[in-house]
């Protein structure tokens, strides 16, 4: 059984060069705590049984998977290199991890699922449980992500995080949900549920040490639209911002792979913490406000952003 010997939490966090992978290293320096980079290749067993038995972790942090640049398109035409990454890569850190005693936890994806004509419409209200299984593969990362959940259903030693379309302060930067759909001229309308980091990584350091396991819907609770989110940065930001809509068939025609768009239920994470915002109240509060306090900077960088 792997264990550091001092009785305190010992994180060894996978995917040091990844968005989440640096915010995690950041909260974790930030919080005092003891942790590691993983240097191991997830698709090496031998390198991460090594860098287990060398660093004895209590917990495990894998933020480590392909997403594709610039966006999931790339995993179309990358698909070996997709399953690698994201199917093998993640079974073998859940099994050594399971073979050594060791709580993991999963920066997964929600965008395994789309808005039915059944019982989760669009106008229903009514989200995906953590028990759902995956209705969307549209696309190639997607079909990888539902797959690894599938199967990681099985591990008892495994807490799934659903994340969708994360957001953080930053509104230029690129993988930013919020930046993206502000450097576009045309976007859709579509209520979606959505992940506001900074209130909800600190989150799941908590739910890793109260060692949760199975699925976690990791949004928080509702859902905002894209013309919502931008009419909040007009309000908050920009005054003199437009945009326009056109439909998913016109957005079918400029992207690869189609997208996901749906509701998560947010009744497990709601439950644990009871003080979680809904996640209009968490983008003013972690996004929109900030940027307020300093609006002619923001719009500036903007502007230069989006070469208008």
């Amino acid at each position: 059984m792997a264990a550091n010997g001092s009785g305190e939490p010992l994180f060894l966090v996978f995917g040091r060069s990844g968005w989440i992978g640096g915010l995690m290293g950041q909260l974790l320096k930030e919080q005092g705590a003891k942790f590691e980079y993983a240097s191991a290749r997830l698709e090496d067993r031998s390198s991460i049984i090594a860098e287990i038995d060398r660093v004895k972790p209590t917990h495990v942090l894998n933020c480590a998977g392909l997403t594709g640049r610039p966006n999931v398109d790339w995993c179309e035409t990358h698909k070996v290199e997709t399953i690698r990454a994201n199917v093998i890569g993640c079974l073998n850190l859940a099994d050594v991890c399971l073979q050594n005693d060791i709580h993991m936890t999963y920066y997964g994806t929600g965008c395994i699922f789309h808005y039915d004509n059944d019982v989760h419409t669009v106008e229903s209200g009514v989200g995906f449980k953590e028990s759902d299984v995956a209705n969307f593969t549209g696309s190639w990362y997607s079909n990888t992500k539902a797959m690894v959940e599938s199967m990681l259903r099985e591990y008892p030693n495994v807490l799934t995080l659903r994340v969708r379309m994360p957001i953080v302060e930053s509104l230029t930067y690129p993988r930013n949900f919020i930046s993206k759909i502000i450097r576009y001229d045309k976007v859709i309308d579509i209520p979606n549920s959505m992940t506001v980091l900074p209130e909800l990584l600190p989150y799941s350091l908590e739910m890793a040490k109260r060692k949760l396991t199975g699925i976690m819907n990791f949004t928080n609770p509702g859902a905002i639209s894209h013309n919502e989110m931008l009419e909040l940065y007009k309000q908050y930001v920009d005054p003199e911002f437009t945009w326009s809509n056109f439909t998913v068939e016109e957005q079918a025609k400029v992207i690869v792979a189609p997208r996901s768009n749906n509701l998560l239920d947010t009744t497990r994470i709601e439950s644990e913490f009871p003080q979680l915002l809904s996640i209009k109240e968490s983008l003013i509060k972690y996004v929109f406000e900030p940027n307020a306090q300093k609006k002619l900077e923001v719009c500036a960088e903007v502007r230069e952003m989006r070469g208008r």
